[in-house]
């Protein structure tokens, strides 16, 4: 019974997990193994990008390997692709059950509410962190075939940069659903958080003066130090790890304490 809740989690969430794998595998695939034909051409599309633009989703010189990588995976498409995949895992832990009127029957297991938040919490943890950890295990085996000279440990940094960033929001999106029970809610306050700090990042850089708003953005403790380039940079990464943990300890306590609709 320990861990039943969370093996009936991972049976219901199977099709939306597999889906999500697949396609993430896919975007990462298709992105990555253009890189030999992008090379010939690099200067040229490097030229025509809008400096503007390549500020603002924090481009720095596709023509380099470290570049490419940064703008196909894990400057723009493939964070906001995962961090979606991680907000509505997150809402299917506590906000669908109680919006579809499930709640009563997941409660009458023999658990407490902290347990059963903490059991749904763990199973939506792992089946994240499996769909964020595919970008990881593709670019390190696409990139020794193709090529692409970037060292192993600096695209290990920027993939656990980006499944503790993925993490973070899904923290949040977890908060959100125990707080309030509704999927919509979730949905809608976890993404305008997520472009919301999207777009401080960018401007923080854009703007004289408004350096410091990059301190204010999870984004920032991702890309902020150039992973890519320079490898780990364990402070950054505790800064998201801590916000996912502070929401979702902050989540577990809200459910306990809150009238939950069955």
């Amino acid at each position: 019974m320990q861990y039943a809740l969370v093996r009936k989690t991972w049976r219901d969430d199977r099709r939306s997990l597999l889906g999500w794998a697949v396609g993430v595998a896919a975007f990462v695939t298709i992105y990555v193994g253009f890189y030999p034909q992008f090379q010939g051409t690099a200067a040229v599309k490097d030229d025509a990008l809008p400096q503007g633009f390549a500020d603002f989703v924090g481009i720095q010189n596709m023509t380099t390997p470290a570049g490419y990588l940064e703008a196909t995976v894990y400057s723009l498409i493939g964070p906001l692709l995962l961090i979606m995949c991680g907000v509505l895992l997150a809402a299917r832990t506590i906000a669908r059950p109680e919006e579809e009127g499930a709640m009563e029957l997941l409660l009458a297991v023999p658990l407490s509410r902290s347990a059963f938040a903490r059991q749904r919490l763990a199973a939506a943890g792992v089946a994240v962190t499996a769909v964020a950890a595919i970008p990881w295990l593709l670019v390190t085996a696409l990139a020794a075939g193709l090529d692409i000279d970037v060292p192993f440990r600096n695209i290990a940094a920027a993939s656990v940069g980006l499944i503790a960033l993925v993490w973070c929001f899904s923290g949040i999106a977890f908060l959100i659903g125990a707080a309030t029970g509704r999927r919509g809610q979730v949905v809608a306050i976890t993404g305008a958080v997520a472009v919301a700090t999207y777009l401080l990042r960018a401007l923080s850089g854009m703007i004289d003066g408004a350096g410091w708003l990059r301190w204010l953005t999870p984004f920032h403790y991702f890309t902020g130090a150039d992973p890519l380039r320079t490898g780990f940079h364990w402070g950054n990464i505790a800064v998201l790890v801590a916000i996912a943990m502070v929401t979702c300890v902050a989540g577990i306590v809200l459910f306990e304490r809150r009238d939950v609709g069955v």
